[in-house]
This record gives C-alpha cells, sequence and structure tokens, in this order.
C-alpha cells in the first residue's frame, strides 16, 4: 500500500459519506423493511414518457447532444416556466444537466472563490454543505428551527458580511416540506438585491404543493432575474430519479461561465432521458396531477398519525417530506432511526443528517404505498409508546 501522505485530496477526505445513502444501503435487498427513507416516488415514471424513450432507442437516437441539451427541451422548459412568472431564453439561459445535483455544483463552482461565504438554510438536503465546502469557501448555517423552518428575511441579513457571495434556499422544502410564504419571499428578495447576492433557489418540488397552493419563484419577483439561479428537474414531479435529468436558469452572464464547467464535466445529460423529459412537458401533466393528489392524500394520513401518538410536527405544505419531532422518545436522531429499523423493521433518515436545528427529529418520505404507510406508521407508534414489534 502507498504510504505517501498527500494521496488524497484533503477536502475530500474532509467531506463526509451521505447520510441518506447510509440508510438507503441497510434496506437494500431487505423485504422485510419498510422504507420511509429515500426520496424517491414509488410511481414508475409515466408511461407516455417511457413510450418515447423506447421510440428513439429503436431510432438509434444514442448520440450526444449540444452541451445545452436539446433545443427543443430548453424551448418547453422556458414554457413550462413561464407558468411561474419566469422568463429565460432557451437558446443563453436554460442548461439542461444530469439531475439538479450536478447544477448545484456546476453553479457553485463557477460563483464562488476561496474565502466566500455562503449562507445555507437548515434543515437541507445533504448535498448544499459538502459541495459548497469543497469550493474552499465558509459555510454560514442558518437555522430555520425556531421559526418553524421557514427561512426568514431578518435572520438571512443578520448573516450577511462583505464576504457574503450567495444565498442558498429550497421551497418546498427537503427535508421538511415547508413553503417560504410569498410575502417572506418578498422579504428575502429586497435583502439579496440589497447586498447583491446570488440566490441558488431549489424548486425541484415546485409541482408538488398542497390545499390548493401555488408556488411562486423568488426568481419571479421585481428585479430579481439578475440575482437568481433557478433549479429544477423532473426526478420528483414526473418520477424519473433514475433517468438523471434536471436542469438550472439563471442570467446568461453567468451561463457563459457554468457553461464551460459544464463542457468538461459532463458533456450533456443522456439523449433518450432528454427525450423521454420532453415529452413529460408536453403530454404529462395529468400524470403529475395523479400523482400530487396521491401525495397530498398520504400526507394527511400521516399528519393524522403522528397527531394521535402526540408528535409534534409542522405541516408540510408541499414535497412529499414529513418532519416528526421525536424529541418526547429521550433518543437522539439517530439513535431513533437505528433502533427504528432494527426493531421495527422502518426507515426514516435522522434530521441531524439535513444540518443545524434538526437534532430531535426525522425525515419520512411519505411517497410510498398506502398500506405500507399505514403498517409503517403503527410500528411508529409501537416505538413511542415503548411497546415491542412482532411480526
Amino acid at each position: 500500500m502507498n504510504s505517501r501522505p498527500d494521496r488524497y485530496s484533503e477536502k475530500i477526505l474532509r467531506t463526509p459519506p451521505s447520510p441518506i445513502r447510509k440508510f438507503f444501503d441497510l434496506i437494500i435487498g431487505r423485504d422485510d423493511i419498510i422504507s420511509l427513507g429515500v426520496g424517491e416516488p414509488d410511481f414508475p415514471t409515466p408511461w407516455v414518457m417511457r413510450e418515447e424513450a423506447f421510440y428513439h432507442l429503436e431510432e438509434g437516437h444514442t448520440s450526444y447532444t449540444s452541451n445545452w441539451g436539446l433545443t427543443e427541451l430548453r424551448v418547453e422548459i422556458a414554457r413550462y416556466l413561464e407558468k411561474y412568472k419566469l422568463s429565460y431564453d432557451p437558446k443563453s439561459e436554460i442548461l439542461v444537466t444530469i439531475g439538479v445535483s450536478e447544477a448545484i455544483d456546476a453553479v457553485l463552482r463557477s460563483i464562488l472563490n476561496p474565502g466566500d461565504e455562503i449562507i445555507v438554510a437548515e434543515p437541507c438536503y445533504v448535498s448544499y454543505q459538502p459541495l459548497a465546502e469543497l469550493c474552499d469557501v465558509t459555510l454560514v448555517r442558518l437555522d430555520t428551527a425556531p421559526d418553524g423552518f421557514i427561512p426568514r428575511a431578518e435572520s438571512i441579513e443578520r448573516l450577511v458580511t462583505p464576504k457574503t457571495k450567495a444565498v442558498m434556499l429550497c421551497s418546498p422544502s427537503n427535508p421538511t416540506g415547508r413553503m417560504i410564504p410569498p410575502d417572506e419571499l418578498g422579504k428575502i428578495a429586497d435583502v439579496v438585491k440589497k447586498h447583491e447576492l446570488w440566490v441558488l433557489s431549489d424548486e425541484v418540488y415546485s409541482e408538488l404543493v398542497y390545499d390548493d397552493r401555488k408556488h411562486v419563484s423568488i426568481g419571479s419577483l421585481p428585479g430579481m432575474k439578475d440575482y437568481t439561479v433557478v433549479l429544477n428537474g423532473f426526478s420528483k414531479a414526473f418520477a424519473m430519479t433514475g433517468w438523471r435529468i434536471g436542469y438550472f436558469a439563471c442570467p446568461a452572464e453567468l451561463m457563459v461561465q457554468v457553461h464551460k464547467l459544464h463542457q468538461y464535466s459532463t458533456i450533456c445529460a443522456p439523449i433518450m432521458s432528454q427525450y423521454a423529459a420532453l415529452e413529460g412537458l408536453r403530454n404529462g401533466a395529468d400524470e403529475v396531477e395523479k400523482m400530487r393528489i396521491s401525495y397530498q392524500q398520504r400526507r394527511n394520513l400521516m399528519m393524522k398519525a403522528f397527531a394521535d401518538m402526540g408528535i409534534p410536527v409542522a405541516e408540510p405544505e408541499g414535497a412529499f417530506y414529513i418532519f416528526p419531532d421525536i424529541r418526547k422518545t429521550g433518543l437522539t436522531s439517530e439513535e431513533f432511526a437505528t433502533k427504528l429499523i432494527n426493531e421495527y423493521k422502518v426507515a426514516v433518515v435522522p434530521g441531524d443528517a439535513f444540518g443545524a436545528g434538526a437534532e430531535g427529529f426525522v425525515r419520512c418520505c411519505y411517497a410510498t404505498e398506502v398500506g405500507k404507510l399505514k403498517e409503517a406508521m403503527r410500528r411508529f407508534a409501537l416505538m413511542v409508546e415503548g411497546k415491542p414489534f412482532t411480526e
């Protein structure tokens, strides 16, 4: 074995593995465990989209596309974004990526310099913090727990310094399902413009909102296009997690820089995924709505189940996650999740995996068949009550 001490990057050595994948690995091949852990729809990709991919495979359309992505896909994305009052040029302001994760990584590396600061509203998706820290910046954590997991403009402004370069937001949120109210988005926009920051707005759950609410993009607010990167994709709403297809929209001046990195690191997203996504935008809305309604019903089921247990939880307005407060059990998030999977055969993700203020919570994904959800909640209740589970 090579004993050279600098054989590996110091930055990557400091980067922890994904805590979500840790629990996912525990359930691989286990039919006896009900998984509420991984944020993945239990629906297959709608048939109309799969059929479109089959067609292009049969036609031999297996080449690279433009680095930007298929022209017709970018045109449809631009049309889709108009429903959220966002206006972007498909030729120079929209880039198709391998999922939203690639987009986040590429944008961060294109805007950050060593020594910069980036404010991340936590709890948040587990990739935000490590991807930022790999850019040699200072991660400034905004704990949203005291405000019901809603980022507040006043709290953001208190953290701004001359070194602050960007703010990262996600609404609807992973892991809490909370949505930033429109009036608060307006206040955050004022802070961003005042200090001339970038705001990276992860909106991948924009289609999955409940109780007649409407998603509002911070990029649609007056004067915000010059400061906003809108991140979105097809994994969640269109049930396309394995297709690895996303996109982002931003001002052309920034896109010139991000496009260079995308060219070298990725080349392009898979062509079959792009054609399937294109069909989804054109003809998949009804299927998306069916899934949304089903998720809302499942959310309601879980809200009632936790209320019956006496477990506090902030009602999720969107996404397909619920973030119950399990502190009454006296266990840490890690202890609770470990005991739940080992003794009750239910997988959840410890809240502290998502950052500040999330210790004492666990993330449950309700994109799971209703019968399994009901059984998972029964077992969850047994654990909360200190009763054993026997199959």
